[in-house]
């Protein structure tokens, strides 16, 4: 519980506030920092560094104003060097973070890639993510549809995603619902926030080519 008896482990997870903004939310959508020995923040993404944790949104504008602001040092309460470009540090890190992922769900049979066998899994409702590539046609990627009370992911690049299934390049992909899903889309949602937050929001960066329909 806070002083004014908010309460910090709602159903959505534990809340953090970011030190930018001054929002309280769940600290899935935020990216802990921690100061190392010689007062270099470091992030720490899988948040289980030692020291007392900096949390700041998963949003590139809020990431660049506590790093111009100061607000590192403020909140840590000590003078800190923060490593520069780093927001764009922290989008090459959760862009990994997401490919190593997805490249594990595909060793454990739970994300496909190509045309004809997403569209298979589509169709026989064992998908619960589509993922298509940012880069790819918008005419294909219009033919598939994201699964009803699913997730897309469309911020990856052919090239990221062909790193995450052992290809050159890969435009559509498809995940089931196995255990490394959630976190899958969990990482792929900060990863948004740093990537996409300058962007215009489309209707195939939420929904893939096709609105999320039943059926």
């Amino acid at each position: 519980m806070t002083r004014g008896g908010r309460d910090t482990n709602r159903e959505d997870g534990p809340e953090r506030k970011c030190i930018a903004t001054g929002e309280v939310q769940p600290k899935h959508g935020l990216i802990r920092f921690v100061a190392g020995p010689e007062g270099r923040i470091v992030p720490d993404l899988a948040g289980k560094l030692p020291g007392r944790g900096l949390y700041v949104s998963a949003d590139r504008a809020a990431i660049d104003k506590a790093a111009k602001k100061n607000l590192f040092a403020r909140a840590a309460k000590q003078p800190v060097q923060v490593p520069e470009g780093l927001s764009d540090l922290l989008e090459q890190m959760l862009a990994k973070r997401v490919i190593d992922l997805i490249s594990l769900a595909r060793k454990s049979g739970e994300a496909v890639a190509g045309y004809e066998k997403v569209k298979a899994k589509l169709q026989m409702e064992e998908a619960t993510v589509l993922i298509q590539a940012e880069d790819g046609s918008g005419r294909g990627k219009t033919k598939l549809s994201t699964p009803y009370g699913g997730r897309y992911i469309g911020w990856l690049t052919a090239d990221e995603l062909g790193a995450a299934f052992g290809r050159q390049t890969v435009i559509h992909a498809a995940l089931g619902s196995g255990g490394l899903v959630p976190r899958i889309v969990e990482e792929a949602m900060r990863l948004k926030g740093l990537r996409a937050s300058s962007q215009p929001a489309t209707a195939s960066e939420d929904h893939g080519g096709k609105a999320r329909r039943k059926g």
